[in-house]
């Protein structure tokens, strides 16, 4: 029997899907993070944030990611990225620790084993992290894991699929936009559908995204700052363009699969993975 495109969608879901020991290597390396920025700046908590505490990680990409709320009077985001980045580095004399808004990134073994950590200060509620574009952005991680998770149960988990589907075409194809904006928006788009057919909902969402021009979006909590999907006008430009030509194998895949053409949908999808 043929292989039918989402049959072939959930193999890639599958496939990119980490298992339940993939961030290990990485996760030991924060009792000593935590450690030395508590000595050095002074740490008021330190928690998982972002995909790996999500559950929409993407093997052989994702990084461990943490949130690190730290003491004191809170600077410029410029100066509490550098201050983390020159306590990590001088803790870890051999891993290469870099700056790459909002995180500071540890790529320990060789970048086998990558931890981000998100400097921030607490705020009335919520935190501030640095926004990607400068300066500072409220965030509140653990009302937007709470928010994915409910939307999540709409549709048999449609809400992370989409989102682990939108981040592996990110990856394979090096789209220079947000992970965070993608798994919101894809939670969001699942939020106001009463049907799922996930060859349909991957081109509604995706056209979606190029209709908005990856606009910014609100907090859909309701809580902190809007999520933007680019740093920069180059990348919002590259990242358009590839948005384009997904949106065109989506359409393609979704009417091929609607036609009964399984095996022309699948090609459409390799196009659109590079997979």
């Amino acid at each position: 029997m043929a292989q039918s495109a989402l049959s072939y969608l959930n193999e890639l879901l599958a496939f990119y899907t980490p298992s339940s020991t993939y961030f290990d290597s990485a996760r030991q390396h924060r009792s000593a993070i935590e450690k030395r920025l508590d000595l050095k700046l002074g740490v008021r908590e330190m928690f998982e944030t972002g995909s790996l505490r999500h559950g929409t990680g993407v093997a052989y990409w994702s990084d461990a990611d943490y949130l690190v709320s730290l003491k004191g009077e809170r600077p410029t985001s410029t100066t509490a990225l550098n201050n983390v980045k020159a306590e990590l580095a001088d803790r870890f004399k051999s891993t290469v620790v870099k700056i790459r808004r909002p995180a500071v990134v540890c790529d320990f073994a060789d970048g086998k084993e990558t931890v981000e950590v998100v400097p921030a200060f607490a705020a009335d509620s919520g935190y501030w992290i640095p926004d990607p574009t400068g300066g500072w952005m409220k965030t509140h991680p653990k009302d937007h894991n709470s928010y994915v998770n409910d939307v999540n149960k709409k549709h048999a988990g449609g809400a992370k699929k989409l989102a682990r589907l939108a981040k592996v075409w990110k990856y394979r194809r090096r789209v220079p936009v947000s992970s965070c904006y993608l798994e919101m928006r894809a939670a969001k788009y699942a939020d106001g559908e009463t049907s799922w057919h996930l060859p349909i909902e991957l081109h509604r969402y995706l056209a979606r995204l190029q209709d908005i021009q990856l606009a910014a979006m609100n907090d859909p909590t309701g809580l902190g700052s809007r999520f933007t999907a680019y740093s920069s006008d180059s990348k919002r430009d590259d990242a358009l363009s590839k948005l384009a030509t997904a949106v065109t194998r989506a359409r393609r895949a979704k009417e091929f699969d609607l036609d009964g053409e399984s095996a022309k949908a699948i090609e459409q999808y390799k196009l659109l993975f590079d997979k």
